[in-house]
């Protein structure tokens, strides 16, 4: 590793890679730590990129490091390390594991949504999936108890249930698109309980507001209903094209002659579309 570039003087490496006051940038900083493929890195991979970061950090370079040995480090660390602990996160709770978990779960709610045991399932596989990415992430300046973790899990499911099984049996008699929008009301419906609930500590005791110089003026309530009601509907949105868009397709696929003779593939075809939209 002769050839490689040595780390420049002021080299930061908590600064991020590209400018964050852009939208490019930040879409390419978010892409770059919740890249999927970084769920297929060992262990050790990731131990060792955890000291390589804290030793930079600390100023203690090992020789011959370059400067993307570094930053691929810390896209490693970013991606499996709890940000404010510094704890290597449990795979099914990364931001990394995100597409590929999403994909398999949204696409098996779109493809098994005809009869109730099988809503009954899939709904609950997919809060039991929020909710370990929510206690994985958790804030460790607003911590959240396990009781509270639990009323959530409980009340979220709950609503996904009522609303997919009640909404399954109304639709018996509606065309048969709308019975194909039943998992995508059932996932907004548990979003409007989950995240408050998951986060209402903060609705609580509100959260802190500072100014532009990062001076603290108090707590705000309001503040903290606004962020929370802003990431009920960005939930939801995301939710959204795959949700609605894929039952208009997968109902007009279904009608051709070939689709017929592959309807082992259709649970398989559904993942992979909700990976494209």
């Amino acid at each position: 590793h002769d050839e490689m570039a040595t780390v420049p003087l002021g080299f930061n490496i908590d600064t991020p890679r590209w400018d964050q006051n852009t939208f490019v940038g930040r879409l390419k900083h978010f892409l770059n730590i919740t890249d999927p493929r970084t769920v297929l890195v060992p262990e050790e991979e990731l131990d060792r990129a955890k000291t390589l970061v804290e030793g930079c950090r600390a100023g203690l370079v090992p020789p011959g490091s370059s400067q993307e040995q570094l930053l691929y480090a810390k896209k490693l660390y970013d991606s499996a390390f709890h940000p404010d602990s510094g704890e290597k996160m449990n795979l099914i709770g990364r931001m990394s594991f995100q597409v590929p978990g999403g994909m398999a779960l949204t696409g098996c709610m779109l493809q098994f949504y005809r009869t109730v045991p099988a809503v009954v399932f899939w709904q609950w596989m997919n809060q039991s999936f929020n909710a370990i990415v929510n206690y994985t992430n958790r804030n460790a300046a607003s911590p959240i108890s396990l009781r509270q973790i639990s009323v959530a899990y409980v009340t979220a499911t709950g609503t996904a249930l009522a609303t997919a099984v009640g909404l399954n049996l109304y639709t018996k008699r509606a065309p048969p698109l709308l019975a194909r929008w039943v998992p995508f009301a059932a996932v907004a419906a548990a979003n409007c309980v989950n995240i408050p609930m998951m986060r209402q500590q903060e609705i609580i005791n509100g959260v802190t507001v500072t100014d532009g110089d990062n001076n603290e003026l108090g707590c705000s309530r309001r503040a903290a209903v606004k962020g929370i009601a802003q990431v009920v509907v960005s939930r939801i949105t995301m939710a959204a094209p795959g949700m609605i868009i894929l039952p208009i397709i997968m109902e007009r696929l279904e009608k051709f002659p070939f689709m017929q003779r592959i309807r082992v593939l259709h649970g398989p075809l559904q993942v992979l579309l909700c990976g494209g939209l």
